[in-house]
């Protein structure tokens, strides 16, 4: 996976490893032979199948559990191929695993559950057999393949999830600055729930569960790897904003290359992340290792997530704080006084 068949272009910034970090990433991953203690594997990578470790993992211990699990489609991670099914056949597959999750769960827990147009109904309806369905977000992938016979599909769905009633939910956490369109004027002239900067004019919204403001890991973010079906930062962002505190432990069942681990380790909760494959694990280390030096998320700053293609006002904003930081100090005379 970290060979590629051709050289990767210069401004190319997707993360790959060396055979030198493979072996040293490795030494981290764990490998369960027996039930464990949380403090035992908190802040790890497990690179085993989930399937063999559930029954392992401590009672009543994540607060928030995010499942990206294959959708019902043939398709290769790495040379380890899932192969589509029956739409009743994934419905027990998703059962197996989706049953022993409420034993590991606190009760105050959330979760989210990853799918497709194709699987999206079946994670429905086994994830109602255990759980409280709250809401289906609907994400826009913005990319994909044109389709000449078929509706192009540019759109995944996340199911999210409650143990019960009593479960976290900061919707100020998630707000959304969106450039407006239409600037409405009160009768003095003064904008109408919209702000006007230097950056342009920006209104903040609360979140909806249509989500057209990501954007895909591509060759030029620093957060891109090889995995075929990696998550933005930001989505988790998101999720983890929303439905966790600081402190708090998030799981991650189908790891990957590890963003689930990397966003909660950079909003300050605990993670846990499992997945099957060594490279994906290895590449989630390195990029645990490389979220302790930078903590920022494409898209999320100053407690906001602003909206796609907005990256020339996000960092003239960063330099129009930093100004008015550095001016501080003028302001105040040497008694103190303003």
């Amino acid at each position: 996976m970290n060979k590629p068949l051709h050289e990767r272009a210069p401004r190319n910034r997707t993360i790959t490893l060396t055979p030198a970090e493979i072996d040293s990433y490795r030494t981290r991953l764990r490998q369960l032979s027996g039930p464990v203690a949380l403090a035992e594997i908190i802040n790890q990578t497990i690179c085993q199948d989930v399937f063999e470790i559930l029954d392992w993992l401590p009672e009543s211990s994540v607060d928030l559990l995010f499942a990206d699990p294959p959708y019902n489609l043939d398709k290769s991670f790495n040379g380890r191929v899932f192969s589509g099914m029956s739409l009743s056949e994934y419905e027990q597959w998703l059962d197996l695993w989706l049953s022993k999750l409420a034993r590991i769960l606190k009760p105050t827990a959330s979760i989210y559950i990853c799918g497709d147009w194709r699987s999206s109904s079946a994670i429905h309806r086994v994830a109602e057999k255990y759980f409280i369905v709250r809401n289906r977000i609907t994400w826009e992938r913005e990319k994909g393949r044109g389709a000449k016979a078929n509706w192009k599909n540019c759109s995944e769905d996340i199911w999210h999830c409650t143990m019960s009633e009593n479960y976290v939910f900061h919707v100020e956490n998630v707000r959304l600055k969106r450039h407006v369109v239409a600037p409405y004027t009160d009768e003095n002239g003064s904008p109408k729930d919209w702000d006007e900067s230097q950056e342009g004019r920006f209104r903040l919204t609360y979140p909806s569960n249509i989500w057209t403001d990501l954007t895909i890991p591509f060759w030029s973010m620093p957060e891109n790897t090889d995995h075929p079906t990696q998550k933005p930062e930001k989505l988790l962002a998101k999720i983890i904003l929303a439905s966790s505190n600081e402190g708090d432990v998030v799981m991650d069942l189908f790891s990957g290359s590890g963003t689930t681990s990397v966003v909660a380790k950079k909003l300050n909760r605990n993670y846990l992340g499992i997945e099957i494959d060594e490279t994906y694990a290895c590449i989630a280390e390195k990029r645990l290792s490389m979220a302790a030096i930078d903590e920022s998320i494409q898209g999320y700053s100053d407690g906001v997530f602003w909206d796609r293609n907005t990256l020339a006002e996000q960092k003239k904003e960063r330099r129009v704080r930093r100004r008015s930081n550095d001016l501080q100090p003028e302001l105040f005379s040497e008694k103190g006084g303003v």
